[in-house]
């Protein structure tokens, strides 16, 4: 299977949305979040900061140092997932939202698009999986384990810009 990276560009942020509304339905199972009143889950004000696009009513507004780096995954040139990577801090990122289509999970994808997106950045990673979510644990472990041939830390930790705790993987990319 041919697995390609490419940068999301201002016309693919209606696909990742529409992706998006997938990654939250999955997530809902460890996050509890609801339908919105029509019955959908809408993510645009969130991915729209990868795009640098700034809601005027954002609830949680990233610190204004960040930066985000929107792409997408295709898997033999059909559309299969999406990455937001962000900068945090100078050479430092971060695996904001990840997504590979149930249909090609456990074939590579994530690993590839993973692996792909991790060197693209230099520098310092972090990945973090909500506490609940144990299957994204064992999947962030696994990758980053063989990527970095072992040489992570993880934590839990309490992240402010969030609200929340997290499980936090940190690794330096290749």
């Amino acid at each position: 299977m041919e697995i390609q990276i490419t940068e999301a560009s201002d016309t693919d942020f209606a696909s990742v949305c529409n992706m998006g509304r997938f990654y939250v339905y999955d997530m809902s199972e460890f996050t509890g979040w609801g339908f919105g009143a029509d019955g959908s889950y809408d993510l645009s004000a969130n991915l729209g900061k990868y795009w640098g696009r700034r809601p005027e009513n954002d609830e949680r507004p990233w610190p204004a140092d960040w930066r985000g780096f929107p792409f997408l995954i295709r898997a033999d040139g059909e559309l299969a997932g999406f990455g937001l990577v962000k900068q945090i801090g100078p050479s430092t990122f971060d695996m904001g939202e990840f997504f590979v289509a149930r249909k090609f999970r456990r074939h590579g994808v994530g690993q590839i698009a993973a692996t792909r997106l991790f060197d693209k950045f230099k520098g310092r990673w972090e990945v973090r999986e909500l506490l609940t979510n144990t299957p994204a644990q064992s999947f962030w472990r696994r990758i980053i384990s063989a990527y970095a041939d072992g040489r992570f830390n993880e934590a839990q930790e309490h992240f402010a810009v969030y609200g929340r705790d997290f499980v936090v993987q940190r690794f330096e990319s290749r």
